[in-house]
């Protein structure tokens, strides 16, 4: 049955569980530490990484790049196998302990075990985006349509509720060490990374609990190695997609949009550390009150949604990434900087919530292996960050600066907001989508 309250609430419960490792190991003290500790030994930032001299900051965006494609590849194989096994929830709980034990394993990251962190960050990376999918995919199996915007936004808003709560713990070890004992700020960040396995781990098992399993889709004997049988299931998926004109516009449009906005995500700490030499210590308070300003960006579109529909609320957020862009390229101060984050903070929740949204509802009524639908959500999501990262990372690489990079994120939120014009925007998309076919 769907909008049961102890389903939905266990489902928002894994957004609260693993949403502490976006905020602290991706966005905010990991890029820190990292780009503080990941030096050669006379201190500079160009380091050896198997036998490769390579400058951290890029050496970070091309871990991400390497996650995300790992991830991309996995994913339709778990997916399609999900679905026909039904052990959504088993595969879901695999990419979480991966991920949580990743995370505190960093606890051992020194300026000696550079490489080991590296590969521990990536395979926190697979393990949260492998996750990510299978969570997205319950979605539309829990709640109706007219619920999935709200729904939706109440999951992200939780999570950012609850890192922010396990950020703030976080903060007084590296801000407060004479609370601790006198903690050295490298064994507080250090420290910090264990309570994100943590975290994560523990809450996600009182998710688990509630969260059901799908019905495995094939109870006969079929021919062949069910292996086999599973990807010729999101083979079939895939045709069934091609069949739809508008999930077909929306996953080309959210493709090239989320290129620049996961990689503003992802790459902003270390722009303001490398780029502009901004403190540590202001750095993470700028990313913690992101967080803070995305839990009311996040309820404002879905409002916004409710009101004109899904594509003019995304087209909304594209319009403001873009001026977000435009300042980035020019920023130079301290200040200017903090004001960024503000605008960023306010709409990176709420472009987030929408697009997971927006897919959930173009997804045909009563489809049952709405994990391998979103395996295709999940793959153009990694593919982008995956391309997205790279990009950034050559262009600095080749230009020497981090502000060729924005230009080019630039042009992405443009094409983005022009492949959007092309998709009708509504509230409910079901209905017609049942009744005519759109060209």
């Amino acid at each position: 049955m769907k909008n049961n309250p102890r389903i939905v609430n266990a489902w928002c419960l894994y957004d609260w569980a693993n949403s502490v490792h976006s905020l602290v190991i991706v966005s905010s003290i990991f890029p820190v530490y990292f780009s503080a500790t990941a030096l050669n030994e006379a201190g500079g930032n160009v380091i050896d990484f198997l036998g490769f001299p390579v400058k951290n900051s890029v050496l970070f965006s091309y871990s991400v790049s390497a996650s995300f494609l790992l991830i991309a590849l996995l994913s339709p194989f778990s997916s399609a196998l999900a679905d026909y096994s039904g052990q959504k929830k088993s595969f879901m709980k695999f990419f979480c302990i991966l991920g949580s034990i990743s995370c505190a394993l960093l606890y051992f990251f020194t300026q000696e075990t550079t490489t080991f962190a590296v590969f521990c960050f990536i395979l926190s990376l697979v393990g949260w985006g492998g996750s990510i999918v299978f969570y997205n995919s319950y979605l539309p199996e829990i709640v109706t349509e007219d619920q999935i915007d709200r729904v939706s936004a109440r999951g992200f808003t939780m999570g950012y509720i609850g890192s922010v709560l396990l950020m703030v713990f976080n903060l007084t070890m590296i801000l407060f060490p004479q609370w601790y004992g006198g903690l050295s700020s490298a064994m507080a960040s250090r420290i910090s990374f264990l309570t994100v396995g943590i975290w994560w781990f523990g809450f996600a098992m009182l998710s688990f609990r509630y969260l059901p399993n799908a019905e495995r889709r094939i109870r006969t004997k079929t021919s062949g190695n069910w292996i086999f049988n599973g990807f010729r299931e999101l083979q079939k998926v895939y045709a069934q997609v091609q069949t739809q004109t508008l999930l077909k516009r929306f996953l080309l449009a959210f493709f090239i949009y989320n290129m620049a906005v996961q990689t503003v995500m992802y790459i902003a700490t270390i722009f303001g550390s490398d780029e502009l030499k901004l403190p540590a210590q202001s750095l993470i308070i700028t990313i913690l009150l992101i967080q803070l300003i995305a839990i009311p960006g996040a309820i404002l579109f879905a409002r916004l949604s409710g009101r004109f529909g899904n594509i003019y609320a995304l087209m909304m957020a594209v319009t403001v990434w873009i001026g977000i862009c435009v300042g980035a390229y020019y920023v130079m101060s301290e200040n200017q900087f903090y004001a960024l984050a503000v605008v960023v903070g306010l709409v990176m929740g709420g472009i987030q919530a929408l697009s997971r949204a927006t897919y959930s509802k173009l997804i045909p009524d009563g489809t049952q292996d709405t994990a391998s639908y979103f395996s295709f959500y999940d793959v153009t999501d990694k593919l982008s960050i995956v391309i997205g990262t790279l990009m950034y990372g050559l262009i600095e690489q080749i230009t020497g600066s981090m502000r060729n990079s924005v230009l080019a994120l630039l042009v992405l939120f443009v094409a983005g907001l022009l492949l959007l014009w092309r998709i009708p925007s509504q509230k409910v998309y079901r209905v017609r989508l049942e009744t005519e076919e759109i060209s």
